[in-house]
């Protein structure tokens, strides 16, 4: 599958070389999720399985916001109309979208200037590496509309990323995270100017795609999965993924390199 001629109709997409740049598209509301965005967010990171042409994605900010979450008057509002199946069938596409983001093989980038709240910031807890600006502001808000904090795995995601008790503080209150404090705690891996954000960003992914992909889908997979294994069964399963990748013809590559004093090249096999 080739996505270089993929035109969706709730976000924005763009590839630059085998880099896709994903924003959302309503800066004027601080770029709001809604059903449409949700549901086709979704179905783009499940076709990525299949496209050859994409080794990395990049969601990034749109016009200094990243997300504001799910919009007041496309979701909130009519949400209060539907009834317990209605909802939950509301509830369960969000988590297909994050579900999706973590079963696509690319290395998602997250770049992170501006208000990050709500469903924005599950997008951005689900990237595989965030980059911030030291204007972002990241708060995962569900306790201040009435609801629990358990939204899109953010219970199960968020302590990985933080800890126990940095994510406790900041489900049960939705505070807002400052950028500062979400370098010193791990939720960014670094801070950069937002002049310099989406080029920096561009610039770390295109470096991804330039390596061993097959591997980083394999680091990715791992990264993954070895959360509900025992450190016995992690251990095992690393023995098979690497013996996977020593069959690819990178691993080859990457001695004939070293042999010969070359750089390797890549090509993802």
């Amino acid at each position: 599958m080739n996505m270089k001629d993929f035109e969706p109709q709730h976000f924005n997409w763009r590839m630059e070389g085998n880099v896709a740049v994903v924003t959302f598209n309503r800066p004027e509301r601080k770029n709001p999720v809604t059903f449409g965005s949700y549901a086709e967010l979704g179905e783009t990171f499940r076709k990525l399985v299949h496209a050859d042409d994409v080794k990395a994605v990049v969601f990034g900010s749109n016009q200094g916001n990243f997300c504001s979450g799910g919009d007041v008057h496309d979701i909130i509002g009519p949400l209060l109309d539907r009834d317990t199946k209605g909802l939950i069938a509301f509830t369960r596409m969000t988590g297909e979208l994050v579900k999706a983001m973590r079963a696509c093989p690319q290395p998602i980038i997250a770049a992170v200037d501006g208000v990050c709240a709500g469903a924005g910031a599950m997008i951005a807890l689900f990237s595989d590496i965030r980059f911030g600006t030291p204007q972002a502001k990241t708060a995962f808000l569900f306790t201040r509309v009435g609801l629990a904090g358990c939204d899109m795995g953010a219970c199960a995601m968020l302590p990985r990323v933080i800890g126990q008790g940095r994510a406790a503080e900041l489900l049960f209150t939705g505070r807002t995270m400052s950028a500062e404090q979400g370098e010193r705690w791990g939720f960014f891996n670094r801070l950069i100017a937002a002049d310099a954000l989406e080029k920096e960003a561009i610039g770390f992914a295109a470096k991804l795609a330039q390596g061993p992909t097959f591997a980083h889908m394999m680091t990715k997979t791992m990264l993954a999965q070895e959360w509900s294994m025992s450190l016995e069964q992690a251990i095992e399963a690393e023995a098979q993924a690497q013996a996977i990748c020593m069959q690819t013809r990178d691993f080859r590559r990457a001695y004939e390199a070293f042999v010969a004093k070359q750089t390797p090249r890549f090509a993802g096999n």
